[in-house]
């Protein structure tokens, strides 16, 4: 068993946890932030991708999608993506992979 305690307004990209099997990570991006782009794909791991708060948008294969509070987004193995803060407040998700990315 593993349980951790997050803190809140930390930003940046964060591991918390995870097994050989999967694996979480926070990620805070400030305003007019963004992550990743069409060269950004995780090969092997499937991503699950859970917006805590904040809203902004996805862009997963060329395609955008809106993200905001309690959203839940699946980007598949391979899928090039980018996560961006188009808003003015902070954009907060829990990100978790199978097998491990990082």
């Amino acid at each position: 068993m593993q349980r951790r305690k997050l803190k809140p307004g930390e930003k940046g990209f964060e591991v918390i946890a995870g097994t050989g099997r999967t694996q979480v990570a926070r990620m805070v991006l400030g305003p007019n932030e963004s992550t990743g782009g069409p060269e950004n794909a995780h090969a092997k791991s499937d991503q699950w991708l859970y917006v805590l708060g904040g809203a902004g948008h996805a862009i997963v294969g060329g395609r955008s999608i809106p993200l905001k509070a309690g959203a839940l987004l699946l980007i598949e193995a391979g899928e090039p993506h980018e996560i961006v803060n188009d808003r003015e407040s902070e954009l907060q998700t829990l990100n978790f992979y199978a097998p491990p990315a990082y």
